[in-house]
This record gives C-alpha cells, structure tokens and sequence, in this order.
C-alpha cells in the first residue's frame, strides 16, 4: 500500500502497519557509476513480498549527481546531550547554505512514522556504506536528544551545558524512537577476483603487510555492528535472526556481478526471501509500535533568527579570542590548548602551516 502521511495522526489501532526499506548502497544510475544498485533491487524486491495493506515506504540514499547529500554530524553530544536537539537542527530542510538530504528527503518523520525499519546494503571497507552511516550518524538524537531547542535559544553550548545538570532534563531526555524494529541484510563479494590463492591481494606488493587470517571479522555481518548496537542502545529492536549477511560475486570480476547477475542466483534470492518473509511475520507478531512523546512527525522548527544573530556575536568574539567567561573555549584557552583564534576558520591547517612557513 501506498504510504499515506496522515494516517500518523490516527490512533495507533485504527492507521495500517508502516514499514520504511532503505537502500544504502552509494550506486544509482543518474551518477558517475551510471548503474543501479544490488541494494535497490533488493528493496524493491522486498516491497513486492510485503503484505498489501501495510504502508511500504521506501527510500534509496545512493548519490544523485546534483543532489544533496547527507551532511554529516556535528558531534554537539560530546560538547552537551542537551545541544544535541531532536529532530537534528544543526542543519534545516530547503536551507541552500548547507543543503542536507536527510531534512529534505523528511528522513526524522518517516523513521518516526515507521513502526519498523528494513536496511539493506553492501559492505564497503569492512563497514556499512558511507552514506548510511551518514544516516545513523545523524540519528545520535533519537537517543536522548533534546525535544525543546527554545531552552537552549537554538543552539547555545553554555545553556545546554547547564541544562544537562537540572532535573528538567531528566524528563526530556529520552529515546524517542524506542519500541520500533529494525532488519539489516548486508551483502558483499569477498573481495571478487582481487585475491590470490593465500586470501591476499593479488596488487600488493608487500605481503606481509596484510594478513587475511586477522581480518576483524568471523562473520561479516558484523560490519553493521555500529548501526545495529547504535538502534539497540536507543530501544530499537534488532532481532538476532533478522541481522543476516550473504556473500556472492566472490572470484568474478566486479563487471560480472551486477543487479541482473545477482538474481539469477537461487540460494542468494532463497535467503533474501527468507529474511523478508521472517521480517514480516516478526513485525506482524510484536505489532504496531505506539509513537513517542516527542514526535518527529509533525514537527515544525521554531524560528531563530534573533537567537542565529546572538550566536553570530559569540562566533565573532571566539574568532577575536574573547569566548565566555568561565565556559570551555575559555578554559581551554586559558590552557592553551587548541590555538584556534583565527579569523579565517574556514582555511585548513595544512594552508595555514604553509603561509606560516612563507
């Protein structure tokens, strides 16, 4: 079934079951690699296999030539819990200075309006896809994140560091996608026709530099761990058998192990399908998932022009080395620790090294 928005609205025991299916692969047609991803045609596999009056979104995360992308995290958790504000506002959508993908694509809603997630992707470098660990990166705020951006006046470090340490906070602070389910089918091809015979790359001409017997992991679905342990910190199920991983293409070349290759073979297709169809009687049996207290959907930012322009000044006296008294820039500058007064913040160190040396 078609997704429909506002059934969000409706008591959880009147709206349909809503699934969101995510395609993390970086491939997509309309960019450099010019082909469609495996992962994407899992997930539309996958949405054909799903009961019919369930709401199947879907969304694919591949890059678009022209399109934004994913801005990454800005870490405001490790300067306060209470900075990190739920749903994220370090960036906002349709803002054309930093244009982000996840605001734009309306990522926090549809994940909030999900009762389950299904992720699917290859590995890349012992690790999930960049882009999809963009996503989880960016989704630090469903785990704990501050639901009232106007205590902090949008984005004030020294008054989310104060609210850290009231009891209000310890009402605010909570998962807020906690109850939900997700799957995750991670895929790879064992390296296709780059080893030798020893498990080592054929290029390599120090050998001794890799050896295949310490790779880090005995089963590769583990290269997800990240993702999986971030959704079970946070309340978000992650059924052990609904984690799987499949390997193919290993030994053909990359060019031979496409969408269309990829099909054709029975026992990859015979586990997918399988992990679709254990999904499914899964979601069916926990059923629907009540929304949290803050929600995502729905959500309207508060306006912060004043607030933007009161930020700007601090920006401005840090950039003239003249933080806050008493607040961390001024201590570590009092210890001289970062050297970061600079009134050229967007020049990088290595340049800066270089005109120093001129």
């Amino acid at each position: 079934m078609t997704p429909n928005d506002e059934n969000a609205t409706l008591p959880t025991s009147q709206r349909p079951f809503r699934v969101l299916l995510i395609s993390g692969s970086q491939r997509r047609q309309y960019n450099c690699p010019g082909v469609d991803s495996k992962s994407r045609t899992l997930m539309m596999r996958m949405a054909e296999q799903l009961p019919p009056d369930w709401e199947i979104d879907m969304e694919d995360l591949a890059n678009v030539y022209g399109r934004e992308k994913i801005q990454p995290c800005n870490a405001c958790v490790s300067t306060s819990m209470a900075l990190c504000v739920w749903p994220c506002n370090c960036y906002e959508k349709n803002n054309s200075k930093e244009p982000d993908l996840m605001w734009n694509l309306d990522l926090y809603s549809r994940l909030d309006m999900a009762d389950s997630w299904a992720i699917i992707g290859p590995i890349n470098w012992y690790g999930p896809p960049s882009n999809l660990k963009l996503m989880f990166d960016r989704l630090v705020c469903m785990n704990g994140g501050n639901p009232q951006e106007d205590l902090i006046e949008h984005k004030d470090p020294e008054k989310a560091m104060a609210l850290e340490h009231t009891d209000q906070w310890k009402e605010l602070s909570v998962n807020h996608l906690e109850g939900r389910t997700a799957a995750f089918f991670c895929y790879g091809d064992g390296g296709g026709d780059e080893l030798d015979e020893s498990g080592r790359p054929k290029l390599l001409q120090h050998k001794n530099y890799f050896n295949p017997e310490a790779e880090p992991f005995e089963n590769d679905r583990e290269a997800f761990a990240p993702l999986v342990w971030q959704c079970r910190y946070g309340g978000v199920e992650v059924p052990d058998h609904l984690w799987q991983y499949k390997e193919f293409g290993h030994g053909k070349k990359y060019s031979d192990n496409q969408a269309e290759d990829m099909v054709k073979e029975t026992d990859v297709m015979a586990q997918f399908d399988q992990w679709v169809a254990d999904f499914a009687t899964f979601v069916q049996n926990k059923g629907k998932v009540e929304p949290g207290k803050y929600r995502a959907y729905g959500y309207q930012a508060p306006g912060h022009q004043w607030r933007d322009v009161k930020l700007g000044v601090r920006y401005a006296r840090m950039m003239a080395g003249i933080p806050p008294k008493d607040s961390s820039p001024y201590e570590q500058q009092q210890m001289d620790l970062n050297k970061d007064q600079t009134f050229s913040p967007k020049k990088g160190e290595g340049e800066k090294l270089r005109k120093r040396k001129n």
